[in-house]
């Protein structure tokens, strides 16, 4: 049984010139993008074969629907390849999570992003079609187990297996200093790509530009030398 919020999508389409996402599974994590999706002004089709979570989702987003995402024709039906991202963010049946993906790579979904529960799930989903997988738990893992090292680590993103950006609120030990002095570059073989204070976004900042208390610095390099960044300004 399908059930939809107000509206057509295909009338809204039209409308709506911006990227459109559709999201399967609203469990916590779905919820939660598909809720921060909206929130930007983008276009969200809410999927859940559970009525109750469609129930919970529908004023979060822009549709809505209670649907089995393992059924092919239900996904034709919904126009799914329409969509220019579709999230996979079933949680514990793999089983699912990888029929799901299959069905959307077959009908030719442009961008699939795929939410896994371990690394041998993630190799299948990369070997069946899937653009980006996702690891949430991991993910957090790794933000908590730098955040401990460094309470000043804000962020801590990978972008590689080997490279990370880190955001670093700035610590006594740089407040006062210029990027000359702090030698970031030299001594770790990081960059700083911006430095950000409140709403305001220094990009490349210049050599001499001044570190000032409340700044975040946010730095690019290899995961071992930002490791040493972080040790060395963990401030104790």
């Amino acid at each position: 049984m399908i059930n939809k919020c107000s509206g057509t999508l295909e009338g809204s389409r039209k409308r709506v010139a911006k990227k459109q996402y559709a999201v399967i599974g609203m469990g916590r994590f779905g919820s939660s993008v598909a809720a921060t999706l909206t929130g930007m002004g983008f276009e969200v089709l809410a999927i859940d074969s559970s009525e109750q979570r469609i129930q919970e989702a529908i004023n979060k987003v822009t549709h809505a629907v209670s649907a089995d995402s393992t059924d092919d024709e239900a996904m034709r039906s919904l126009g799914i390849r329409n969509f220019d991202v579709v999230v996979v963010a079933i949680g514990q049946d793999i089983q699912s999570s990888i029929l799901t993906t299959l069905i959307l790579k077959d009908l030719g979904v442009g961008t699939i992003i795929v939410k896994a529960q371990n690394e041998l799930h993630g190799k299948v989903l990369s070997k069946i079609g899937a653009d980006k997988i996702i690891y949430p738990e991991r993910d957090m893992g790794q933000r908590v187990a730098h955040h401990l090292v460094s309470p000043n680590i804000l962020d801590y993103i990978e972008i590689s297996e080997d490279y990370s950006i880190v955001e670093v609120k700035a610590p006594k030990a740089m407040i006062g200093k210029n990027l000359v002095q702090l030698d970031i570059r030299q001594k770790f073989k990081c960059n700083v790509m911006a430095i950000k204070n409140g709403t305001a976004m220094n990009i490349a900042p210049y050599a001499d530009d001044m570190i000032k208390d409340g700044d975040v610095l946010v730095i690019v390099g290899k995961n071992k030398d930002l490791s040493s960044l972080e040790i060395a300004y963990s401030e104790g």
